[in-house]
């Protein structure tokens, strides 16, 4: 049985309009496959062994929440796993690298590539290439989005979550917004935060879903894709004082942060109910924290 939890959560509520937000916790699912993670990886693995695969191959950097979870679901259900990880100063690094040290200690073999030829993932020739130095695999793509993970993601809305006007979700490649929209009805409004910079994941979403009750919202991506501020530390901060519920400074965080924006800014109507998702990522606090110490930034608070 798939642990969730709805918890209301008033420190984002407008009592004064009637305004209730609630966060539904996918990273309770499990300690190390958590979140939009266990959902892409769920349908993936399945076909992996329906197709007598025994190694998975996937992609990711020097943080990656999907590098981590593939290794440790990789484990768990008996699949040798590779990761090709972007940057080849990392491969010096591994154990200065929580992410990358939890990978390799899960069983993972890590081969480092530089960005220029990390560009060519989704190539033909690469994999080719790939396939001629490990052997055949599953390959999963970089984030785990492909249309079998937006089919477990489809399992993160239930019957329970219709009576929410508004979802909203962070993105990253699109794979988890899409399956939320997929499974949303009528009357409800998905709202997309980006966790990077760029026009493209309207394409990408639209890739998975011929549905419209849906938008992205820009300007909260904190100056681009694994970037953050000291305001939106001190904001995951005073979040966890009163909440006891970390966020992610990737993706979830921001996407909070947007909500509690959008509430001031007055976005939403009187009584209307909204429902967070918070997709996990807990794990990539550790490294994020390493970057914060070494430019003399606030950590995160994490009460460790």
């Amino acid at each position: 049985m798939i642990q969730q939890q709805v918890i209301n959560q008033f420190a984002l509520a407008d009592k004064n309009r009637n305004i209730e937000v609630f966060i539904k916790r996918e990273d309770l699912i499990h300690p190390f496959v958590s979140g939009n993670k266990f959902r892409k990886l769920r349908y993936n693995l399945a076909e992996a062994k329906k197709q007598n695969h025994s190694t998975l191959l996937t992609f990711g950097g020097a943080f990656s929440n999907h590098i981590a979870a593939t290794a440790a679901a990789g484990k768990l259900e008996g699949f040798k796993t590779i990761g090709i990880i972007r940057g080849e100063e990392l491969a010096f690094k591994i154990h200065e690298n929580p992410t990358l040290k939890f990978a390799s200690e899960n069983g993972m073999y890590l081969k480092f590539v530089s960005r220029e030829v990390y560009k060519f993932k989704n190539e033909v020739g690469f994999i080719a290439d790939l396939k001629n130095e490990f052997g055949d695999f599953y390959n999963i793509p970089e984030g785990g989005t492909n249309a079998l993970a937006v089919l477990g993601c489809e399992e993160i809305l239930t019957k329970n979550d219709f009576n929410f006007e508004y979802i909203a979700c962070s993105v990253g490649t699109g794979g988890t917004i899409a399956g939320i929209i997929e499974s949303s009805v009528s009357n409800q409004q998905i709202l997309g935060f980006p966790a990077l910079k760029g026009d493209f994941l309207q394409n990408e979403i639209r890739n998975f879903t011929t549905k419209e009750n849906w938008q992205i919202i820009n300007g909260y991506e904190f100056g681009g894709y694994g970037k953050v501020t000291t305001e939106l530390i001190h904001f995951m901060n005073d979040f966890f004082k009163e909440t006891q519920i970390l966020l992610d400074p990737i993706y979830t965080a921001k996407m909070v942060f947007g909500v509690k924006s959008l509430i001031k800014e007055g976005f939403f109507p009187d009584n209307s109910k909204i429902l967070l998702i918070h997709t996990g990522g807990i794990q990539g606090i550790a490294g994020m924290n390493l970057v914060l110490e070494k430019k003399n930034l606030p950590k995160i608070d994490t009460n460790d």
